[in-house]
C-alpha cells in the first residue's frame, strides 16, 4: 500500500519559499515607480516654486517625504522577507549592506512598519493642518488626527508583548 512520503512533502514546503522572491521583485519593481512618480512632483514642484504660497510648497516637500517614507517601508519589508524565507544573508558576507537591512527579526520588522505609516500618516496630517480652511469637514479631519494615534498606540503595545515576551 502507497504512503505519502514525509520527505516530497518537506521538500515542497521547503522549495515553496521561492515562490515570495517575483513578489519580492515586484516590490522593487514598485519602488522603481515611487522613484519615477517622487522625480515628477519634485519636477512639478520646482516649476511652480516661485507661484505658490508657503502652505503648498511645504505640502508639496512632505509628499515627497511620504514617497520616500513609503519606499523605505517597502524596502524593509523587501529585504526582511528575502533574508527570513529565502536566503539567509551573512554579514560577514555583504559589509557594505547597512544592518538595519540585514538580520531583522519580526518585532523589528513589526517596529519599523508601523514607525513607517505612523510617519506618512502624521505627515499627511500636518498636510490637512496646513490646509484646514479648504476642509470644512471636521469629522474627516478627526479621523486624519485619530489615525496616527492609532498606529502610535499598536507600535506601544507590539513593544510591551515584545519585551513582555523576552522576559
Amino acid at each position: 500500500m502507497w504512503r505519502p512520503n514525509g520527505r516530497g512533502i518537506q521538500s515542497l514546503m521547503f522549495f515553496s519559499r521561492w515562490l515570495l522572491a517575483p513578489l519580492l521583485v515586484g516590490l522593487v519593481c514598485g519602488v522603481v515607480l515611487i522613484i519615477i512618480r517622487f522625480f515628477i512632483d519634485l519636477y512639478k514642484l520646482a516649476m511652480h516654486l516661485t507661484t505658490y504660497p508657503w502652505q503648498d510648497l511645504l505640502v508639496g516637500v512632505l509628499n515627497l517625504i511620504d514617497l520616500t517614507l513609503t519606499a523605505n517601508l517597502i524596502l524593509i519589508v523587501v529585504f526582511s522577507a528575502f533574508e527570513n524565507y529565502i536566503r539567509k544573508v551573512e554579514p560577514a558576507d555583504q559589509p557594505e549592506f547597512p544592518s538595519g537591512l540585514i538580520d531583522i527579526d519580526f518585532s523589528a520588522v513589526k517596529q519599523k512598519l508601523l514607525g513607517s505609516i505612523t510617519g506618512i500618516a502624521a505627515v499627511d496630517a500636518l498636510a490637512w493642518y496646513l490646509h484646514l480652511e479648504e476642509y470644512a469637514d471636521t469629522a474627516k479631519l478627526v479621523w486624519v488626527v485619530v489615525f496616527p494615534l492609532m498606529f502610535v498606540a499598536a507600535m506601544a503595545l507590539l513593544a510591551l508583548a515584545d519585551w513582555l515576551g523576552r522576559r
